[in-house]
């Protein structure tokens, strides 16, 4: 059976979150039922099934972040929060 694609808002919208230097403040959910990336109170919330087990859920977030923003896992670095639900991502276009 085929994964559900994720849900996730426009790009635009995900981008105008992130400050001049491309910096993004995302809130994790980790072993979640679906993958999904949500805006509440100005906030971008991510929803992956990975466990928080050797990085695997912060690699499910960069990519759910990517696809969502339509570029490549590669330009999207962790910068803050490898063990914590509060995370900062750099932005590279």
């Amino acid at each position: 059976m085929a994964k559900p694609r994720a849900e996730h808002p426009p790009a635009d919208a995900i981008r105008a979150l992130a400050d001049g230097d491309g910096r993004l403040a995302v809130r994790v959910t980790p072993g979640a039922r679906t993958e999904a990336l949500d805006l509440a109170d100005g906030r971008l919330l991510a929803k992956v099934r990975a466990k928080p087990e050797d990085g695997k859920a912060n690699t499910a977030v960069r990519e759910l972040l990517a696809a969502a923003l339509g570029i490549g896992a590669s330009h999207i670095t962790l910068l803050r929060g490898a063990t914590s639900r509060e995370k900062l991502f750099r932005i590279e276009d």
